[in-house]
């Protein structure tokens, strides 16, 4: 069987923080209230996306990278993951604030936990007025006073805030401390990993008057404690060709603005690309003579093996194009 472009099942993920921007955005009916996150491609243990189309709908993630490897993922990428799909894509909306939290890189990652680190990045699809987000510092600090501030309650004052609006986009690499402030709605895109260490809570307790578990021993050997210039990505929005947000190690995404029918030619990317729709509907046809629709909230993987593909929108779509 020739492998086709896949969408999946979106994992809806309940969570007490959330709100109701993730139904409306990909529309789902009746509109769920307190989904915080939608897990669009996933190989994370106990969260394996499943196919929603074509021949292997019902089928999951993981079954279909076993049985046609570099075929689906590119030869580099089955070679250094295996049957782990290497990215995570999902959609955030937070109605509060989130903890702030540090991801290991992989090195600690490993020695720990026998994971990969968490490197992201994050396009805000959309804002409510006074959203911020907190990433890297402000203001010095070492592991030292990072321990006294969260003891004393000060943390949050070193911490660099942003106001954010739509499609503003932030890198993270693993080490940089960060948290989503109430009212951003978010695509993520990361490595698959699920270690987290949370080092603030706004002391916040639960209906038994608990505080959440602060991991602040472990966060200190993972956080990046030196200051940068500027923790925003810059771009320039381009019609109809492909504007480079990020590329790193892990993962290289851009944004597509397109207005008319254009192609993008994948022969020399030994790698899957994965499509998050953040408006509009188009149809994408492959050079194998496969074709799909894909319309605002919705996800598409584009097999390795796949050579190129033409894109033919409905009116104006934007899409995010990531792969590795």
């Amino acid at each position: 069987m020739k492998l086709y472009p896949l969408k999946f099942n979106p994992i809806l993920k309940t969570i007490i923080w959330g709100g109701n921007e993730i139904s409306k955005f990909k529309g789902i009916s009746p509109i769920q209230e307190g989904v915080g996150e939608s897990w669009e491609i996933s190989s994370v243990d106990g969260n394996v996306s499943v196919i929603a189309n074509g021949e292997l709908e019902g089928k999951d993630l993981t079954e279909v990278i076993t049985t046609y490897k570099e075929q689906l993922v590119g030869k580099h990428n089955f070679e250094t993951f295996g049957t782990t799909f290497p990215l995570l894509i999902k959609f955030i909306d937070a109605r509060d604030n989130l903890s702030i939290q540090v991801h290991p890189d992989d090195e600690l990652a490993k020695d720990r936990h026998n994971s990969f680190g968490k490197t992201e990045m994050w396009y805000v699809i959309n804002a409510a007025p006074g959203a911020f987000l907190y990433s890297g510092f402000q203001k010095q600090m070492n592991p030292e006073s990072y321990v006294k501030s969260i003891d004393d309650n000060t943390f949050v004052d070193y911490l660099a805030k942003h106001d954010v609006k739509k499609g503003d986009v932030f890198f993270l690499p693993a080490g940089r401390v960060h948290a989503i402030g109430a009212g951003t709605f978010i695509a993520e895109i990361q490595q698959t990993s699920n270690i987290t260490y949370r080092i603030y809570d706004y002391k916040r307790t639960d209906a038994n008057g608990n505080e959440r578990e602060l991991h602040t021993e472990l966060a200190k050997d993972a956080i990046d404690f030196d200051l940068y210039d500027d923790y925003k990505t810059s771009y320039t929005r381009k019609e109809n060709q492909a504007v480079e947000l990020e590329s790193c190690r892990y993962f290289t995404t851009n944004l597509l603005e397109v207005t008319k029918d254009i192609s993008r030619d994948y022969s020399e990317i030994d790698s899957f690309v994965a499509y998050i729709c953040m408006g509009g509907e188009c149809n994408i046809r492959d050079n194998k003579g496969n074709d799909l629709n894909i319309k605002q909230g919705e996800s598409v993987l584009i097999p390795a093996d796949t050579q190129s593909v033409s894109i033919s929108p409905q009116g104006d779509v934007l899409l995010l194009e990531t792969y590795v």
